[in-house]
């Protein structure tokens, strides 16, 4: 049969890597002053918004691929989490405009990393596995 979980793998691999790739390429064309500031305000150096570069877009190359999938995850999943704390502190639990979380992005960026974590990248991958 045509269906299976490695199907379900890959698709899972390539909507979040492909997703959150979009938010690395804006990364990349406007630059990361935002971070910088949100980073500068926690009291926090600078200098760590350039690893933004890695889990936006490294990170997302490497779920596509299927390319150690599951250390890439790990490495969104922290980067999500990341972001969540930077960027609504304690609001986490704040509604946004249209009814759901502020948060409800990256808490679903953050979750469907650790699925890719637990799951693996399955037979349609670099790494088979």
């Amino acid at each position: 049969m045509f269906i299976s979980p490695d199907i379900a793998k890959l698709l899972l691999r390539l909507s979040v890597g492909i997703l959150m790739l979009f938010h690395g390429i804006h990364k990349i064309i406007h630059g990361v002053g935002g971070i910088k500031k949100m980073l500068a305000s926690s009291g926090m150096p600078e200098f760590l918004a350039y690893g933004v570069y890695v889990g936006e877009v490294i990170v997302p190359l490497f779920i596509i691929l299927g390319l150690y999938a599951r250390i890439a995850s790990l490495v969104l999943a922290f980067n999500m989490l990341v972001a969540i704390l930077l960027a609504y502190g304690g609001s986490l639990f704040a509604l946004g405009k249209h009814g759901g979380l502020a948060i409800e992005l990256p808490l679903f960026y953050f979750i469907l990393s650790l699925v890719i974590f637990l799951l693996g990248s399955g037979r349609y991958s670099v790494n088979n596995k």
